[in-house]
């Protein structure tokens, strides 16, 4: 293929993941998004295969690099269940910023690659592989620590070293220190020492950095983490003078960084304030005693058969899921109880909180999967005032989205973040285990209001009892 037919392929590539973007922006078109994707992809792994830059000595390595990559993917593909999309989707950033790693040590040593650059030239591309590496290593190791607290093998809780906002600023100078000396090394040899010393503390600050974001704040990063996987593709793409890797990486990377934007106005906090860690560092054990109004009053139970008889007798219901939904999977019997009472003609709709979950839209996937209709799944600025027209808002497995403490509490460490007000209905019905507080450590008021019900118990076991009377 030529030059000039495989930038062609790049500009149909581009803009085919452009329109994949635009499909995903809707749960209606995102099927259709989804497919653009696909073929963008393959348009662009054809060009690139068949662009001037291989030659046909690496085809075989090409190929079965495919092979074992497309295994691995078709197999995570059937055993992967959907609650475990967040921590899919976090391993396959770190793999973005391993790659990133990679490329940019390959590009380095390969005298070919940088034969061709000289003078001013010639740094630039050293600050491209400097900077490509150090994007991809941070990517790496934040990326590989989030799949462990997603999956719950690191715990939730952060980890705050004395200091260590100290030490990320000595951290930042060492390495812009070696950035200098890597620039000025006469030699390939000469410039590793300083390339391998960035790389190690790149990859130890990945790790400290999300560490110390607690486990409230996890939907943030797994958007925070896209945007930086998008721009080591992008450096990546620098690297390798790949003009459709940097146009890929841009895109990536500047809706990762629109989306954490929009997650952390969801939760009213700044980036800042996210990279900062400490909120949510409880990781939903008991809420401690502080300064700011502490509940008062005593939790009213409910069994499932009651349950069951006020979803019946009502004219509209507004169902909030949240990360116990996803972990107990109950989302189809939540459609079927949506369906039984919708069939009785009982206005049912979802409201969807931006953050809940552990991933931007982990929800909205979840009850896509269980064929609940799109047009009754709404987001919370859609229904928030419906609330008071609402006869029961039953809440599954959801706890900082619906704390009343967030508007009504200024001392409250969630005080202004925008919450769905489900204790504004007749009757808000909640389905927890146990009475602990969710991710982000703090109790929740409105366990304890008069209009509000528990309905304790694993969220599968207590939904199919309810499915199970309102068919009886």
């Amino acid at each position: 293929m030529s030059a000039t037919l495989a930038t062609a392929s790049y500009i149909g590539a581009t803009i085919l993941f452009i329109l994949s973007l635009g499909g995903l922006s809707n749960p209606e078109s995102s099927r259709r998004g989804n497919l653009y994707g696909m073929i963008g992809m393959t348009i662009a792994v054809l060009a690139t295969v068949s662009g001037p830059h291989v030659t046909s000595a690496g085809y075989a390595w090409i190929v079965g690099a495919m092979v074992v990559g497309g295994s691995i993917g078709l197999f995570a593909s059937r055993v992967v269940k959907m609650t475990q999309m967040p921590e899919l989707v976090a391993l396959m950033h770190s793999l973005v910023g391993l790659a990133a790693m990679l490329v940019g040590f390959a590009n380095y040593i390969d005298p070919a690659a940088s034969a061709e650059f000289t003078g001013a030239a010639k740094s630039i591309h050293e600050m491209e592989i400097y900077i490509g590496i150090l994007i991809g290593a941070v990517t790496f190791t934040g990326s590989v620590i989030a799949f462990g607290k997603l999956s719950g093998k690191i715990g939730g809780k952060t980890l705050l070293l004395p200091g260590r906002h100290w030490l990320n600023l000595a951290g930042l100078l060492v390495v812009i220190w070696f950035g200098r000396e890597f620039l000025h090394a006469e030699s390939i040899d000469a410039g590793m020492m300083p390339l391998v010393v960035m790389t190690v503390i790149a990859l130890l600050f990945g790790i400290h950095m999300v560490m110390a974001i607690g486990g409230a704040d996890m939907p943030v990063v797994i958007s925070m983490l896209n945007s930086y996987s998008g721009w080591a593709a992008a450096a990546t793409g620098f690297m390798l003078s790949n003009d459709l890797l940097i146009v890929v990486g841009a895109l990536v990377g500047s809706s990762g960084a629109i989306l954490s934007y929009i997650m952390c106005r969801a939760m009213n906090r700044n980036f800042i304030s996210v990279i900062a860690g400490g909120f949510g560092s409880e990781g939903g054990a008991p809420a401690p005693k502080g300064e700011g109004a502490q509940p008062a009053g005593e939790v009213n139970p409910i069994l499932a058969a009651e349950t069951a008889e006020l979803l019946r007798e009502s004219k509209n219901v507004i169902i909030v899921p949240g990360y116990g939904m996803a972990v107990a999977q109950a989302q189809h019997t939540v459609y079927e109880i949506t369906k039984v009472l919708r069939d009785k003609g009982v206005n049912v709709r979802f409201g969807i909180h931006p953050v809940a979950g552990r991933m931007p839209g982990h929800m909205n996937v979840l009850l896509a999967e269980a064929k609940v209709p799109y047009d009754i799944v709404l987001e919370m600025d859609e229904l928030n005032e419906d609330f008071p027209d609402t006869d029961v808002a039953m809440i599954i497995g959801a706890n900082d989205i619906v704390n009343p403490a967030a508007e009504e509490d200024p001392t409250s460490p969630i005080a202004g973040m925008p919450v769905l007000q489900v204790w504004k209905a007749k009757t808000s019905i909640v389905m927890k285990r146990s009475m602990a507080t969710g991710y982000a450590g703090v109790d929740n008021p409105l366990f304890y209001r008069e209009n509000n019900r528990m309905l304790f118990g694993d969220a599968k076991k207590m939904l199919d009892e309810v499915l199970a009377a309102l068919k009886a």
